[in-house]
């Protein structure tokens, strides 16, 4: 069951691989790519290759993961990445090599993602997107999530105070679910009309 292979018209959703460090350093040591995530962009191979092994060899381990490389299908070379978490909050993420950004890839991988932890019975992810980062909130939406919260967090390990926005998609029927950890965390929190 561990990560399944997936494909939508244009893309293949498969496991990184040891052979994918090249490919992985390209899309993690971009600054304008990385400027929103939590870690600060690689510097070399040996980066990228503790990168890997911390962050997909060893969810692969586990008995369900969701830790994807985005390839085309003409080459299956990873060109960004799309991931959703088994820890309590089922965090949904991504990232893409901005010479690909405004083509819809993004949107339409993780739709093919969200459809497969749907079918595998997670009940809910929830995704967040630094307030300054709307184009991230847009593959949210385009995945059937809906805007629950914002909250000002101390971002790590960056050192400087961001305001996320939390989303968030319910596949059990339970509308009323809103994952609250990070509202109750953080004491500056609010709901916006977005």
């Amino acid at each position: 069951m561990n990560t399944p292979t997936l494909e939508t018209e244009r893309l293949i959703l498969r496991k990184f691989t040891e052979n994918d460090l090249e490919a992985l350093f390209l899309i993690l040591k971009d600054e304008e790519v990385n400027k929103f995530l939590p870690w600060y962009p690689v510097k070399d191979i040996e980066e990228t290759k503790k990168f890997y092994e911390e962050r997909y060899a060893a969810k692969y381990a586990q008995p369900q993961a969701y830790a994807y490389a985005i390839c085309f299908k003409e080459d299956n070379c990873p060109i960004g990445y799309i991931k959703v978490d088994m820890e309590e909050h089922h965090d949904f993420g991504y990232a893409l090599r901005k010479e690909f950004w405004h083509k819809g890839i993004v949107s339409e991988g993780a739709k093919a993602v969200v459809e497969q932890v749907k079918k595998d019975g997670i009940p809910y992810i929830t995704a967040t997107h630094d307030k300054n980062n709307p184009r991230s909130g847009n593959v949210m939406k385009a995945c059937g999530m809906k805007y629950c919260y914002t909250y000002e967090e101390q971002w790590q390990p960056k050192d400087f105070p961001v305001f996320f926005r939390m989303y968030q998609l319910n596949f059990d029927g339970n509308e009323e679910r809103v994952y609250k950890k990070y509202w109750n965390m953080y004491s500056n929190h609010f709901i916006e009309k977005l």
